[in-house]
């Protein structure tokens, strides 16, 4: 086995027998691949994950593990390094997994070239959970046990300002504090022209006033409180396994990780993974959950009050991610219908709480 083949970041064309044995021996296993199958699955909009399945002539490790590298379309590309997607991704496995209690898949390799586009990163397979499906949504059960893994997340590092200190959390500085407000502005007409004839008339019309609103919760900067947030935590970023009780919910896609608001995790997700008339009869219970098992992990001086008005206000939290990223991406007929979704959800969920009232 040469230095140079196992010690390159691989892409999915050159991945290769040899550099499956090494990572897995680097895990402490006694085994040696000897071939391997390769499947495409999912369907990221930035990266690209294959599914391996393994052929040992030693020793007994995974049946199949999953890669994940960038995708190869390079408008998707491009976009991944701009917005430190790839970077972010890798160094969260590297360095932030293990201080987090959210179930996560277990990391094998994480390394990428400076900040991209090449990187690769290899994780446990857990089938047989499947991937959320972010068209069909989910019932309550499912989302009270996504919303409570977030505590996992929000809790360990809730307010510690070490986290402004880690460079590639914290959103970088621009000299103009409305660069949010511009960049969603900029992307407003394309956003509309491609998607509005299939949104409702006063969804449509939230959207739009958003641009126009520098108050909108989307754009403020310095959360109070703050903690480590997903960002783009919804239904195709999990895999969901059925257990006795409930279902064992297991994050994936750490590529947006950030340091912002927590209730926007929470608000975003049901917001975007629950049909709207489903999602008005539980969300205030799930949200207590939430709000509870908060207080269980220590967190103080955190009101129920001052909880439930984050997450009226979190319900922006998708506007951004929706109108921004849908421009930015290769475009699909599946990414299509998965930004309809979204942005009639994430509209309709701020319409319920009143939105219009933070775009004064």
């Amino acid at each position: 086995m040469e230095d140079q083949e196992t010690n390159q970041i691989p892409t999915a064309e050159t991945i290769s027998a040899a550099w499956f044995t090494q990572q897995l021996r680097n895990a402490g296993m006694d085994v040696s691949v000897a071939g391997f199958s390769a499947q495409q699955v999912g369907t990221g909009q930035i990266g690209k994950c294959i599914r391996y399945t393994l052929e040992y002539s030693h020793g007994n490790g995974p049946a199949s593990l999953v890669g994940k590298f960038p995708s190869d379309d390079p408008t998707s590309r491009a976009t991944g390094v701009v917005l430190r997607n790839f970077f972010k991704e890798v160094r969260f496995y590297q360095h932030m997994q293990s201080r987090l209690q959210i179930r996560t898949p277990r990391c094998y390799y994480a390394q990428i070239e400076g900040e991209g586009p090449q990187f690769a990163i290899l994780m446990e397979d857990l089938a047989p959970a499947v991937q959320g499906d972010q068209l069909k949504g989910c019932d309550a059960d499912v989302a009270e046990a996504a919303v409570l893994q977030l505590v996992g997340l929000h809790a360990p590092l809730w307010c510690q300002t070490e986290l402004f200190d880690i460079d590639w959390l914290v959103p970088a500085a621009t000299a103009e504090d409305d660069a949010m407000q511009n960049l969603y502005a900029a992307q407003l007409d394309g956003f509309l022209a491609r998607y509005g004839a299939r949104l409702a008339q006063d969804e449509q019309d939230i959207i739009a006033a958003v641009a126009k609103a520098p108050s909108a919760p989307l754009f403020r900067r310095n959360p109070d409180p703050f903690s480590l947030v997903h960002i783009d935590y919804r239904l195709d970023n999990l895999l969901i396994q059925p257990v006795d009780r409930g279902h064992n919910i297991t994050v994936v896609d750490w590529q947006s990780i950030s340091v912002g608001a927590p209730l926007n995790d929470v608000a975003y997700f049901l917001g975007a993974g629950m049909l709207p008339d489903a999602r008005r009869l539980c969300e205030e219970s799930i949200v207590r959950a939430y709000y509870d098992a908060l207080c269980a992990q220590g967190i103080e001086g955190f009101s129920w009050e001052q909880c439930w008005d984050l997450y009226h206000q979190g319900t922006f939290a998708g506007f951004g991610v929706t109108v921004i990223a849908s421009m930015l991406v290769q475009q699909t007929q599946r990414g299509d219908d998965m930004f309809v979704a979204m942005a009639s959800r994430h509209a309709r969920h701020a319409l319920d709480h009143d939105g219009h009232r933070y775009l004064a």
